[in-house]
């Protein structure tokens, strides 16, 4: 499965974005989905999950309540609304795929095997 993140940019604290991770090759509904990001001169961290079939999904401390994921699998599209964006948020963003066998998420860069290009996020004060 090959992967694409959108919809990064520029935003004043405060603000909102929503990015997309949309795929192609492969059954997509057969794929968690996690979006990950990673700052400059920072690990990679997760942000958020979402199993195959979308009735699971986990977060991050620091997303909790402020951002959703959803998934689309008559799309093909994963999405991750981000609310109330600290400068702290200020990252590349990543969308990876894992397969599965069943609704288990996973927030681990080993639990996901195909990796998207990045988008980036930019959150200013």
């Amino acid at each position: 499965v090959q992967l694409q993140a959108s919809g990064g940019g520029l935003v004043q604290a405060g603000g909102s974005l929503r990015l997309s991770c949309a795929a192609s090759g492969g059954t997509f509904s057969d794929y968690a989905i996690g979006w990950f990001r990673q700052a400059p001169g920072k690990e990679r961290e997760f942000v958020s999950g979402i199993s195959r079939r979308g009735g699971s999904s986990n977060y991050a401390d620091f997303a909790k309540g402020r951002f959703t994921i959803s998934r689309d699998n008559a799309k093909n599209t994963v999405s991750l609304r981000m609310n109330v964006l600290k400068p702290e948020d200020t990252a590349v963003y990543y969308c990876a795929a894992g397969w599965r066998w069943n609704e288990y998420v996973g927030s681990s860069s080993r639990d996901f095997m195909h990796w998207g290009q990045g988008t980036q996020v930019t959150v200013s004060s």
